[in-house]
């Protein structure tokens, strides 16, 4: 009877923990009751644990009876004939060829300056004045000596004209009369060279010396003058390049500073190779029609240096090399529906354009090519294509 009323006993028990199991978290979450809460996601975590685990091993066991889940996956591209231009990449600064510091050509004192900095200018337009030190009285006084050596010469001439007079005289008047211009004409030079001009139009960058300041030919340096119409970028190219990179070729000008991008070409490229690196130098000229460049910026140049119009390019991450040193890439053969087979082909590749490479030989146009997956198969493998693009 006891045995009875046991079995009554633990039925009621397991018959309670089967309904606390069978309530929803909803009703659980109704209780608010916080031991309740935790103790079923306690129990669902250990589910989880437990299904997590039965699933790795049913895979396992799927994949050592399905052959067909051995088969490697991968994804497949088709090689496509292409225009290919290779660009050289290289740095380079702006200048230009007027950009100018005058220097004085006479010593003395900076009495006017007439251009302040910013200040368009024309060629020939005056910037400046230097104190003559009396030179231009001088050539008032040398000038009156002269007037009076040219009425003396001319009475002698006209003397010597009607047979009177002598020949010496005649020539001595017409020697101190050309020696008097010769002498007023290398003075007047001397206070020409008080007068600083503009050698160039263009724009006054600096104004160096300050009026008044005491000046010296080859020591004062004056005005910076500059003119940003003719500007070019000059760099050096590695002699490899000689027969890529000459005159006409197209240049992508890059300003990163200005966020700009232009299209040049190359003006001059140099015949000389500098023996100490091996480079020649370009010449690409710049437009600047907004004035915003500037000399000395930096510049980032691409130079068309090869094109292709047939080009067959793959992603570098898929070639692999063999013992020998050579290339090679997988493509597949005996394609049914997303089945196939991979087939190892040898490869020569030529220039790269950022993670592309030119395949000169080995491919054809219209070959399926592995991409993703390309590292962990092995030649005449099955596998199963996921995607093909």
């Amino acid at each position: 009877m006891k045995n009875i009323y046991l079995l009554v006993f633990v039925s009621l028990i397991l018959t309670s923990c089967g309904n606390e199991n069978k309530k929803s978290v909803e009703d659980i979450l109704a209780t608010n009751n916080l031991e309740q809460i935790r103790e079923r996601k306690s129990s669902l975590d250990a589910q989880q644990q437990e299904i997590s685990v039965q699933l790795k091993q049913l895979e396992a066991k799927i994949k050592e009876l399905d052959p067909q889940e051995k088969i490697p996956l991968i994804t497949t591209f088709t090689a496509k004939e292409d225009v290919f231009i290779h660009y050289l990449e290289l740095q380079g600064s702006v200048d230009t060829k007027q950009n100018l510091v005058i220097y004085p050509e006479y010593s003395g004192i900076l009495t006017h300056v007439y251009v302040k900095e910013g200040q368009k200018v024309s060629k020939g337009q005056t910037l400046a004045k230097i104190d003559d030190g009396g030179l231009s009285q001088q050539v008032a006084q040398m000038q009156i000596q002269a007037d009076l050596a040219k009425t003396t010469f001319e009475r002698q001439e006209r003397l010597w004209n009607q047979k009177i007079g002598s020949e010496i005289q005649f020539l001595q008047a017409k020697s101190a009369y050309e020696a008097q211009l010769e002498s007023i004409k290398q003075l007047k030079q001397q206070v020409g060279k008080t007068i600083v001009t503009a050698p160039f139009s263009g724009t006054i960058d600096d104004v160096i010396t300050d009026q008044g300041s005491v000046v010296a030919p080859g020591q004062s340096a004056l005005f910076r003058i500059v003119n940003l119409n003719n500007m070019y970028i000059e760099t050096d190219v590695p002699e490899r390049y000689i027969s890529d990179i000459t005159l006409g070729k197209d240049v992508l000008i890059d300003f990163p500073i200005l966020g700009t991008t232009m299209n040049a070409k190359i003006r001059q490229a140099g015949n000389f190779i500098n023996p100490a690196n091996r480079t020649f130098k370009v010449e690409v000229a710049v437009p600047n029609k907004n004035n915003i460049i500037k000399p000395n910026l930096t510049a980032k140049l691409k130079i068309n240096d090869y094109t292709s119009n047939n080009a067959i390019l793959i992603p570098q991450s898929i070639i692999s090399e063999n013992a020998e040193g050579q290339q090679y890439v997988y493509t597949i053969t005996n394609k049914n529906n997303n089945v196939a087979k991979a087939k190892r082909v040898i490869i020569e590749t030529g220039k790269t354009q950022g993670d592309f490479i030119e395949v000169l030989s080995g491919l054809e146009n219209g070959e399926e090519i592995i991409d993703e997956g390309a590292r962990s198969v092995k030649d005449g493998q099955e596998v199963k294509i996921l995607i093909s693009q």
